[in-house]
């Protein structure tokens, strides 16, 4: 049974690091994943605040629908080997001896 892909948004502005780093991430991940441009004042912008809760900064991630956080969440998602999971992407095998 294939595993489904998550559908993944990404709520950005220019010249965000923090945004800049949560991309890298998962674009390392090799996952597809739209980026909405959403700088402050406009309608992207509020429709990222309005889906996250009333989180007002950038990034804002979605997996299939479900607010994830920034670039911090998702950092602390791959320190704790749950972001694969989470992506739908299949843990390495450990090697045989």
């Amino acid at each position: 049974m294939d595993a489904k892909t998550p559908e993944i948004e990404i709520y950005t502005q220019p010249w965000c690091a923090y945004c800049a780093r949560a991309i890298r991430l998962l674009a390392a991940k090799g996952v597809p994943f739209r980026e909405i441009s959403a700088p402050h004042g406009t309608p992207e912008r509020a429709e990222a605040i309005r889906r996250s809760g009333g989180r007002t900064t950038v990034p804002q991630i979605f997996v299939d629908g479900e607010a994830v956080g920034g670039s911090d969440e998702l950092a602390l998602l791959e320190a704790n080997g749950e972001l694969d999971r989470m992506l739908g992407i299949a843990a390495a095998m450990p090697a045989k001896p």
